[in-house]
């Protein structure tokens, strides 16, 4: 039995969003980046938002900032991704 963890849902529209950007000088750091954290934020109603190039960078991100320590415990979901293992 295979089960799909993920089946992209990827429109003309994403494609075109990409292809603008892959036609400029910045594939990275550049102004959608900011544009982007801007929108998340107002979105979520917070001052400031990060964005990261994945998941396990984000939640890197998280623990650090939380001070998660040594002597500290950490729960997470049986099924999760497995570098979290490493980030803690």
């Amino acid at each position: 039995m295979k089960i799909p963890l993920a089946r992209p849902d990827v429109t003309e529209a994403e494609i075109e969003a990409v292809l603008g950007v892959l036609r400029t000088p910045q594939l990275s750091l550049g102004p959608k980046l900011e544009e982007f954290e801007k929108k998340l934020a107002e979105y979520t109603g917070v001052n400031h938002a990060v964005a990261t190039n994945s998941g396990t960078s984000a939640l890197h991100l998280i623990v650090r900032s939380m001070e998660i320590g040594e002597a500290d415990e950490v729960i997470t979901a049986s099924f999760c991704c497995l570098l979290l293992s490493c980030v803690l």
